[in-house]
């Protein structure tokens, strides 16, 4: 296993910079995902480690090995780098077995022993070796693609959105076979995602690009927990986002006086600010007591779990997750109170306006009459 250290890297394509001054590091057998919107540049980061483009400036080097920039460029091919493509990319010629070891010494595609050891590293059958493309399912297509770029034991394997056109079951049991894989082969991984759920379950560390820049990279819980700027934490994951005005300890705001914690990005005096909740942590009662009066907009129910959505006494609205038992129904008043701690940050920090449940695929409901 390799290390992967990417220093100061910049690329622009034509008068258009795609990415400005990126440093990365990934540790030998860890697993990292570059997480970002499409258009941030994760996809042409990946292509400049694998050798596919070059950069303007910047080093690429695997292990202590340079491998781009500083005058020098190795070819793909001489990289030990294994690759994922999105669509798997596997030849419609060759059986399973000649995808495989399409990219080994003759005498190691000879012997079907390693054919059939790399099939069981991936989950899959030893029987499909003799299939054509064709005849596998769009999971058993990528993990074959998985077992080709394993195949000659690169120290570095780069996967790049290898799972989005899969179906949400096969999806997540193909990212499941890919994830016991590459562990059990050592190998360090870097996976290129926009699915935010996919990065926190498979990743050791999270890369968020925006804009061409790296603008955080840390471990999936402490993204989630404590995003470094609101722009981050409305991508990742729904969020709750408020204003508000820290004054004793406290953060007033429409949920009223909760318990705060400093954001990442440094210390928000007090006064205006604005603080991030998620929507698990807003419990909801029957109006009696402390808490906030909001009343039931919507309902989406989806067996595990569900999305409430609330209509605040300001105007604003708001999402609570809920276990999917004991639902409130729409038109119902209900009180909101907070569980643990929001996060602070300030005032003019990015993300969704005052009291709105932030995250670009939602859709509120209509409001009621």
């Amino acid at each position: 296993m390799s290390s992967l250290t990417v220093k100061d890297l910049t690329k622009s394509f034509g008068a258009t910079p795609v990415l400005t001054g990126v440093d990365l590091h990934v540790p030998g057998g860890s697993f990292t995902a570059l997480l970002g919107p499409s258009g941030c540049g994760k996809t042409t980061l990946l292509r400049l480690i694998a050798g596919f483009d070059d950069p303007d400036s910047g080093t690429v080097a695997v292990g202590d090995r340079v491998v781009a920039g500083a005058g020098r460029s190795v070819p793909a091919r001489r990289r030990g780098i294994g690759f994922v493509p999105q669509e798997g990319g596997l030849f419609p010629h060759l059986t399973v077995a000649g995808n495989i070891s399409f990219g080994l010494p003759r005498r190691q595609r000879r012997d079907g022993g390693r054919v059939r050891e790399l099939l069981a590293l991936v989950g899959l059958d030893a029987h499909l070796a003799d299939r054509a493309p064709h005849e596998l399912s769009g999971g058993q297509q990528q993990r074959v693609a998985l077992a080709r770029a394993l195949a000659p034991e690169p120290s570095l394997v780069l996967l790049d959105e290898p799972f989005s056109s899969l179906d949400a079951a096969l999806r997540e049991e193909t990212r499941a076979a890919v994830s016991r894989a590459l562990t059990a082969s050592g190998a360090t991984a870097v996976l290129v995602t926009h699915d935010q759920a996919e990065a926190l379950s498979m990743a050791d560390q999270v890369a968020v690009l925006r804009g061409g820049r790296l603008v955080q990279l840390t471990d999936p819980r402490t993204l989630y927990r404590r995003p470094g700027d609101l722009d981050v934490a409305t991508f990742v994951g729904e969020a709750v986002v408020l204003d508000a005005e820290l004054r004793g300890g406290r953060a007033h705001c429409v949920l009223g006086a909760l318990p705060y914690e400093q954001a990442s990005a440094g210390a928000v005096p007090d006064g205006r600010a604005r603080v991030l909740l998620r929507p698990e942590q807003l419990r909801l009662s029957t109006p009696a007591g402390a808490g906030s009066v909001a009343r039931v907009q919507g309902v989406d129910f989806y067996g595990h779990d569900s999305r409430v959505w609330l209509r605040l006494p300001d105007g604003g609205q708001v999402t609570g997750r809920l276990d999917g038992a004991d639902l409130p129904a729409v038109g119902d008043d209900v009180t909101i109170s907070v569980r643990g701690t929001a996060l602070a940050f300030p005032a003019g920090d990015g993300g969704a306006g005052p009291a709105v449940a932030a995250k670009g695929a939602l859709r509120a409901p209509a409001p009621l009459s």
